[in-house]
């Protein structure tokens, strides 16, 4: 598949090479800035536009593909920094894997929050076990779409912090396409093509992304810290006449995507992260990820009159990976790795068996293969209806049935050192660590109503989640399955999920809006389990005077029960069993800034200015005690870890027809790795962070653009994380020089 996608690519632009002096002149896929308002015309985007992010009776957020192209990020982390509202704490420099949270939700492994790809849930098993380690390429996105409080209710199952939808490439309505290369430092190197056309009645898009590097850590003993990515991407189109008395169109979508990447838990010391922070302790050599990803998708589109369409998607979603990484040091018990970094002291002798200068007794390492197959599969339609003129109303129906699974089939060998050299001393017994099917059918609908009275604009909402999940457990000495040690348990909910939002404009340059909604997470599969709940409330401005554009949002999400998950990302053991975290209380303020400081004084150039900032204040209601490493003993009063309390980004451009300039800068704040109050302990502690990124943008001519991307300008040294073990930095200086090709 991924040869013929990518021979499709070449012949096609074989084929055309006569005829694109005469499409050139359309020029509607060059590369060049245009000043007017970006609009993705694609049935399974939610806003589509900046405009309709703007309309929101809740807070939402377009960033369009000018915007990504602007400074060139393939990584998400630093994509979304500039959105209010958004924590996020990194942990392998590249975005790869990234832990996202919204308005305050756990942010590990983004697990609480609805990750969609063009409208179709895109977590490898988003009810059964929606912890993402998939994530879509950022690079080959087109916008992205950021959802919160009760502008999201529509979209399930997690309804608390908000949803992200990536669109990806659409099929144009001409021929076009671009060709990209960049390559930078630490060898790295990203390759696009993407080619389509329309011929009226039938269109295409096809793409292919490359993206790699050798890594910017220093494994002792040397070898690559780094990963390689493909994607592969097509997209057909069948469709009746514009002007048939019914319009169809239906569109069948293929993605597919593998990765390698030699990225490990392992992190470092306090005092080996102040010596040098980009180091991996040799012990780490053999981690790898190994990881395959597909993507098929149907979507009818049928049209019966203006006011009323119907929009349907099945989907299959197949995710299978194997991460092979070190996990704990046994001389005589077994440590993990999490204990033997945070205490080096007390675990004097296992710490310095993982620096590897000298042998060791066989079968000291235990390096697990979390070997794991996913598949997520459904069917999704959405039905709208507007009606009326001094009373604009409309009506939107959807229902979505949809089923996944987790099959866990894990294993660990032994490894001792010898000549520096980890060897391979036992070979576990595929399924002996686990070997266990986590499963979820869910049932859900959502209704919402808006209606919209000159000024006025309310939109009430209701979604109904039915989920059934269960766990099918073979027992570690049953690797056949045969079934002679089984155990299984089940879990059931039901639930109604109000909201309401309102909107009230009293110019055309301020408006007010507000709402409430409930907050869900589905819960683990032990019976009885609570699932997480929370009342929800937001009240915002937008306003735009004399050509200052932004938005002003305070929010307070009231948790009767929060839910942690056993996660080994965060320290735990890695059963992804949840755990009830009681009340808790989060409330913060979100602003949004945007102003060109020549407006109205230069017709050739413009120099806006762009600053975000996100307060987000946390506090547990109530004490438990937790074997998870970012909890810990938790007393009411306490903070939850991993949410920076004060976060801000400023962005500043010069634009001209030739050339574009931008520099960003975003600071994170402080922030505690274990729930706790008052000073944060230096060992419990991520410190602050001022990172700028800068970008340069040459228009050769309509068809040739060069750039150069520098992240992180003044090689800022900073930790991002304490887990999943260990101290990790953020990424240093990086410079990629690029050349784009549009046609």
């Amino acid at each position: 598949m991924r040869n013929f996608l990518l021979a499709s690519a070449v012949l096609l632009v074989t084929h055309n090479s006569v005829s694109q002096e005469n499409e050139m002149e359309k020029d509607s896929t060059t590369t060049k800035i245009e000043m007017l308002n970006e609009v993705v015309v694609n049935g399974n985007a939610i806003l589509g536009s900046e405009f309709e992010a703007r309309n929101r009776t809740g807070s939402a957020q377009f960033i369009s593909e000018k915007e990504l192209k602007r400074f060139g990020y393939t990584d998400v982390n630093r994509t979304l920094k500039r959105v209010p509202g958004v924590n996020i704490y990194e942990e392998d420099g590249f975005g790869l894997r990234p832990n996202i949270s919204l308005r305050g939700t756990s942010p590990e492994r983004s697990a609480k929050i609805n990750l969609m790809e063009d409208g179709v849930l895109i977590a490898p098993a988003p009810y059964s076990a929606p912890a993402a380690y998939y994530f879509p390429t950022l690079g080959r996105m087109q916008a992205l779409e950021i959802l919160k409080g009760s502008s999201q209710i529509q979209y399930g199952p997690n309804t608390t912090g908000g949803a992200i939808n990536m669109i990806s490439a659409r099929i144009p309505d001409q021929f076009g396409g671009q060709v990209s290369l960049s390559a930078g430092n630490y060898n790295s190197r990203n390759t696009q093509v993407v080619i389509g056309n329309d011929f009226g009645n039938f269109g295409f898009v096809s793409e292919y992304y490359n993206y790699n590097s050798d890594g910017f850590k220093n494994l002792d003993g040397g070898g690559n810290t780094g990963f390689d990515k493909s994607d592969y991407l097509a997209k057909f189109r069948i469709n009746t006449n514009e002007d048939a008395r019914i319009y169809q169109a239906l569109v069948f979508k293929i993605q597919f995507s593998e990765e390698q990447a030699n990225e490990t838990y392992l992190g470092l010391t306090d005092t080996d992260f102040d010596l040098d922070p980009y180091r991996r302790y040799r012990a780490s050599s053999e981690d790898v990820m190994d990881s395959e990803h597909q993507q098929y998708q149907f979507t009818h589109f049928l049209k019966f009159s203006p006011v009323f369409s119907i929009n349907t998607t099945g989907y299959v979603n197949k995710f299978k990976r194997n991460w092979y990484k070190l996990d704990d040091v046994n001389l005589g018990q077994r440590v993990g790795i999490s204990t033997v970094l945070s205490d080096p002291t007390t675990y004097n002798m296992e710490y310095a068996a993982l620096l590897g200068n000298t042998d060791t007794a066989a079968d000291v390492f235990g390096i697990k293969a979390n070997n794991r197959a996913y598949l997520s599969r459904g069917i999704q339609s959405v039905a709208k209806l507007r009606w009326g003129t001094d009373w604009v109303q409309t009506l939107e129906l959807g229902v979505r049935y949809h089923s996944d699974e987790e099959d866990r089939f894990q294993w660990v060998d032994r490894y001792a050192f010898s000549n520096n050299n980890l060897i391979r001393t036992t070979v576990g017994a595929k399924g002996a660590n686990a070997n266990r099917i986590n499963n979820a059918k869910a049932l859900s609908a959502h209704a919402l109503y808006k209606l919209n009275i000159g000024r006025f604009t309310l939109t009430p909402g209701l979604r109904y989640e039915n989920i059934k999940m269960g766990r099918i457990d073979y027992g570690t000495n049953d690797t056949t399955r045969s079934g002679t040690q089984l155990s299984e348990r089940f879990n059931r909910v039901d639930v109604w999920i109000p909201g309401v939002g309102v909107n009230y404009t009293f110019t055309n340059s301020l408006s007010v809006f507000g709402g409430a909604h409930k907050g869900f997470s589905p819960p683990g599969t032990v019976d009885g389990q609570d699932a997480e709940k929370s009342i929800n409330y937001e009240l915002g401005t937008r306003f735009n005077h004399k050509g200052i554009r932004g938005e002003v949002v305070l929010f307070y999400n009231d948790y009767q029960n929060l839910l942690g998950s056993d996660l080994a990302a965060s320290g735990g053991t890695g059963s992804l069993d949840q755990f009830n975290a009681g009340a808790v209380r989060v409330s913060g303020a979100e602003l949004l800034l945007d102003y060109d400081l020549l407006k109205n004084t230069s017709e050739k150039f413009r120099l806006p200015v762009s600053f975000t900032y996100t307060l987000t204040d946390t506090e547990f209601l109530s004490s438990f005690e937790s074997d998870n490493d970012i909890f810990g003993s938790v007393t009411a009063g306490d903070e939850i870890p991993y949410i920076a309390k004060n976060q801000f980004n400023l962005n500043l451009g010069l634009e001209h027809e030739r050339f574009v300039l931008d520099v960003g800068a975003r600071y994170t704040d402080a922030f505690r790795t274990r729930a706790g109050t008052g000073t944060i302990a230096p060992n419990l502690r991520v410190e602050s962070n001022f990172v700028i990124d800068m970008t340069a943008k040459y228009f050769y001519n309509k068809h040739f653009m060069f750039s150069a991307n520098i992240i992180n300008l003044l090689d800022e040294v900073y930790a991002v994380s304490r887990v999943p073990a260990g101290l990790r930095p953020g990424h240093p200086f990086g410079v990629n020089f690029s050349m784009a090709y549009g046609f």
